[in-house]
C-alpha cells in the first residue's frame, strides 16, 4: 500500500460514508471505484429516506472461502414500496463442484449451471443493482462475505459494505427466545429467527423458500413488517445498520 493511502483499520473505524471515500481513493477496481463513489447516505438519514435493496444468495455450502456463490437474487425497495419490475435473478456457474446436499436445498442443477455466466460476468449489471443503495439480507454472514470473497478471486480485492439484518433484528427483539429446561418442560418452544418463521409472526404470507429471487423479497417485506412494528420511518439508519 502507497505511504498516502490511510491503512485498512483506520479506513473500518470510520462512519460508513467516510469509509466509501477512502475505499473509493483505494480501489483499481472501476467497478468497485464506480460504486464508493456513488456513496453511502448519513447515519442519521431516516429509514423513510433510505433507497434499500434487498439482496439473498444461494450457495454450495455456509463457508465463504470453501464455497460459492450459485444464484443472486435482488430486489430494489423503500419503506413505501417494494419495485418488482427492478427484481433481478442469476443463476451463476460456482468455481467448485455443487454437492447433492446443496442442490437438495436450492433446487439448482449441474444442468442449470452447464451454461450459466460466470459471476464476473454479470458484475456490472449487480452493481448497477446495488450503487447508491443500502443492501437488506437475512443473516449477514452469507451475503456480505461470499461477495467479498468472489470479488477478491475475480477483481482483486473485496468489498465492504454496511448492511440490515433482519435476522439480527429479530434476534434483538427476541433475546430471550431459548427456554429454559424449565420453560421447556412446562411446554414453552424456542423462538425460531429463520425467515420464514420471523414472517409469520408478522402475518406475512408463506413463500417457497430457497430460491434467491422470492427470499431476497421476502426479506424486503420483513423489514418493512418489523419497522412498523417495532420502530418508525424516522428512525436512522445507524441505529440499525451492521
Amino acid at each position: 500500500m502507497s505511504d498516502n493511502l490511510p491503512a485498512e483499520d483506520s479506513v473500518t473505524s470510520l462512519p460508513w460514508p467516510e469509509q466509501y471515500q477512502a475505499m473509493a481513493n483505494q480501489s483499481k477496481s472501476p467497478l468497485l471505484k464506480a460504486f464508493y463513489e456513488s456513496g453511502c447516505v448519513a447515519p442519521e438519514t431516516p429509514l423513510s429516506e433510505v433507497p434499500m435493496v434487498a439482496m439473498d444468495f444461494e450457495t454450495t455450502g455456509l463457508d465463504a472461502n470453501q464455497n460459492s456463490i450459485v444464484s443472486i437474487g435482488l430486489v430494489p425497495f423503500t419503506l413505501d414500496g417494494i419495485q418488482l419490475a427492478g427484481a433481478r435473478h442469476w443463476i451463476v456457474r460456482p468455481k467448485l463442484p455443487l454437492h447433492q446436499t446443496s442442490i437438495t436445498i436450492h433446487g439448482i442443477t449441474h444442468s442449470d449451471i452447464d451454461k450459466a455466466p460466470d459471476l464476473e460476468e454479470i458484475l456490472e449489471d449487480l452493481f448497477a443493482c446495488l450503487s447508491g443503495r443500502i443492501p437488506v439480507v437475512h443473516y449477514r454472514n452469507i451475503e456480505r462475505p461470499f461477495l467479498d470473497v468472489a470479488l477478491k478471486w475475480r477483481l482483486g480485492e473485496g468489498i465492504r459494505f454496511p448492511v440490515l439484518d433482519t435476522m439480527a433484528i429479530e434476534t434483538h427483539l427476541h433475546p430471550d427466545r431459548q427456554p429454559t429446561l424449565w420453560q421447556r418442560f412446562m411446554g414453552k418452544s424456542p423462538v425460531s429467527i429463520r425467515l420464514a418463521d420471523s414472517r409469520l409472526r408478522y402475518g406475512l404470507p408463506h413463500y417457497a423458500a430457497h430460491n434467491a429471487l422470492i427470499d431476497a423479497i421476502a426479506t424486503a417485506e420483513l423489514l418493512q413488517a418489523q419497522v412498523l412494528h417495532h420502530f418508525s420511518p424516522q428512525t436512522a439508519i445507524g441505529d440499525l445498520w451492521l
